[in-house]
């Protein structure tokens, strides 16, 4: 009977050891969140739709970095946040991991309508409206676009980690052959907010932009098979290619250590 509880004891010292080294596991991740434009409904082309997130992990060495992709179509800054789905990847993150994020197109939607209160104050100030808020059924504080961006880099650098902040990508728009920027909105609000925050940036906007102004309109209107926000795979892997672009360029930040050298 001793040498049963031996052999008992010793299976559950070397169990233990096993979840200890799977939880002590030094590889760092990264994460991206963001709308259906990082994300497209479960990640698999349903629809023929893409998001960019579902194509960034082939550039990298995955040997040396997980790759997770959580955004969530119809998020916005506020929601991804108050719908929990934030704290879910908080709950997960440690010390040396990675975040790239990139909202802004359902932010500009209406703050309280009774289809998805999702919108969120314009801007990078600390303006806050409260609101009932007919989804939820209770009372809710909305605060500006930038003020979310930076509680998400304010939680992600008290963790250890390295937040990555990007522009959100261009709609099918063109006018005399160029492609309207987002500068003096989402995409200039998003660069102030990692500037004040001291994170890193990637100008995902003016990049897409400049390319599709490069194809032309009838080559990246193939790209939009549904309607001028969402991707289809090859635009996706574009878009991808131009967030990892982006990464290379920036300048002491260690993500770039990991991407592939094939």
């Amino acid at each position: 009977m001793k040498s049963m509880y031996r052999i008992v004891a010793l299976c559950l010292i070397v169990f233990s050891s096993f979840v200890l080294i799977r939880r002590d596991d030094p590889k760092p991740t990264l994460f991206m969140i963001g709308d259906s434009t990082v994300k497209n409904g479960r990640g698999n082309g349903g629809g023929g739709l893409w998001g960019w997130g579902d194509f960034i992990a082939p550039f990298f060495d995955t040997t040396k970095i997980r790759v997770r992709n959580h955004a969530l179509g119809g998020t916005s800054t506020r929601t991804f946040q108050s719908m929990g789905l934030w704290t879910k990847v908080l709950d997960s993150l440690k010390a040396g991991d990675f975040v790239i994020m990139q909202f802004g197109h359902n932010d500009s939607s209406p703050l309280d309508d009774t289809a998805r209160a999702r919108g969120t104050i314009k801007g990078v100030g600390e303006e806050s409206k409260e609101i009932f808020n007919p989804k939820t059924q209770k009372q809710e504080v909305v605060y500006t676009y930038g003020y979310y961006l930076r509680k998400f880099i304010a939680d992600i650098k008290a963790k250890g980690a390295t937040a990555i902040v990007c522009s959100p990508i261009p709609r099918y728009s063109f006018k005399d052959g160029k492609v309207p920027r987002a500068g003096d909105s989402y995409g200039g609000w998003a660069k102030q907010t990692a500037e004040q925050s001291g994170s890193f940036f990637i100008d995902l906007n003016e990049k897409i932009a400049s390319q599709y102004e490069l194809s032309g309109p009838e080559k990246v209107k193939t790209y939009f098979p549904t309607d001028n926000t969402h991707t289809n795979l090859e635009g996706a892997q574009i878009n991808a290619a131009l967030v990892v672009e982006g990464i290379a360029g920036l300048e002491k930040c260690g993500l770039k250590k990991f991407l592939s050298k094939k």
